[in-house]
C-alpha cells in the first residue's frame, strides 16, 4: 500500500467532492483544512517532507493522536474535533474505494467515535419581536433600507446565512408571483414565496440593477459576508435588547 498520495488527494476533492458531491466553497475548505492539519502533523511525526506521505503513512493510530493533538495542543473544542473527524471519515472512506488494501485502515478511522457535546442553546425571537425590531430601523438612507429589507427577508424566508450571502437580484421574481430562488446546501435551489411587504422592501434594493449583482451588499456595492450579517441583526436587536438585559 505505497500509494502515492497526491492523485487521491486531488481526485478526492475535484472528483468526490466538488462533482459527485457538488459541495459548496465554504463546505470544501473545511474539508481543505482538516486534511491541511492532518497531513502536516502526519509529515512531521514521521519526519517526511509532505511531497513523500503515502497512503500507508496514514494510519489509524496517526488519526488517534490527530485527534488527541487538537484538544490538547490546539485546544479546539470537542465540536471542533468531532468536524475533524467527520472529515477524516470522509476521506478514508473515499481513499478505500481507490485503493482497496487500505480498507482495513479506513475502517478501523470509521470505528473511532464522536466525543458527546451538548447541543448549542437556541435563541429565538417571538413574532411581535421580530416585528419591533423590524419597525424600529428608521430613516430613508441606503442602510436603513438595506437593514428594513434584509431582515423582513430573513424573516420571511428563513433563508440560511450563506444562502442571502449568495443572492442575486436575478433570483428575485418581483411580479407575481413574488417569490426567490435560493442555492442552499448539497448544490440544490428551491422557491420560497415572498410577502408582498418584503418584496416592496426588495425592490429598490433589485430594480436597475446588474441581473449578477448581490442583493445585500455593503455601502461600497461589495456584497455582503456572512460576519457582515451577523454584525446587522446583532446591532439591531440589540438596539431592543440591550447586553446587560438580553432577550436572546
Amino acid at each position: 500500500m505505497n500509494d502515492i498520495l497526491g492523485p487521491v488527494l486531488f481526485s478526492f476533492f475535484e472528483d468526490n467532492l466538488k462533482l459527485q458531491k457538488g459541495l459548496r466553497l465554504s463546505s470544501i475548505r473545511s474539508y481543505r483544512d482538516t486534511l491541511r492539519l492532518f497531513l502536516q502533523f502526519v509529515a512531521q511525526r514521521r519526519h517526511r517532507h509532505l511531497s513523500r506521505l503515502v497512503l500507508a503513512d496514514l494510519t489509524s493510530d496517526q488519526v488517534l493522536q490527530f485527534l488527541t493533538y487538537l484538544e490538547k495542543e490546539r485546544h479546539n473544542h470537542r465540536r471542533t474535533r468531532n468536524q475533524r473527524l467527520a472529515a477524516l471519515h470522509a476521506f478514508y472512506e473515499y481513499a478505500a474505494s481507490r485503493s482497496p488494501e487500505f480498507l482495513h485502515e479506513a475502517a478501523r478511522v470509521r470505528a473511532i467515535p464522536f466525543k458527546r457535546v451538548a447541543p448549542p442553546e437556541t435563541f429565538y425571537l417571538e413574532r411581535d419581536e421580530v416585528m419591533s425590531v423590524i419597525t424600529s430601523i428608521t430613516g430613508d438612507g441606503d442602510q436603513a433600507k438595506r437593514d428594513r429589507a434584509l431582515l423582513t427577508f430573513l424573516y420571511n424566508t428563513g433563508a440560511r446565512v450563506q444562502e442571502v450571502v449568495d443572492l442575486h437580484c436575478a433570483d428575485v421574481d418581483l411580479d407575481k408571483p413574488f417569490r426567490v430562488r435560493v442555492h442552499g446546501k448539497g448544490d440544490k435551489w428551491r422557491a420560497c414565496p415572498l410577502w408582498q411587504e418584503t418584496v416592496a422592501l426588495l425592490r429598490p434594493l433589485v430594480v436597475g440593477r446588474r441581473q449578477d449583482a448581490s442583493v445585500f451588499t455593503t455601502r461600497r456595492q461589495h456584497p455582503l459576508t456572512r460576519f457582515g450579517i451577523y454584525k446587522i441583526v446583532r446591532r439591531r436587536t440589540d438596539q431592543l435588547y440591550p447586553p446587560e438585559n438580553p432577550r436572546y
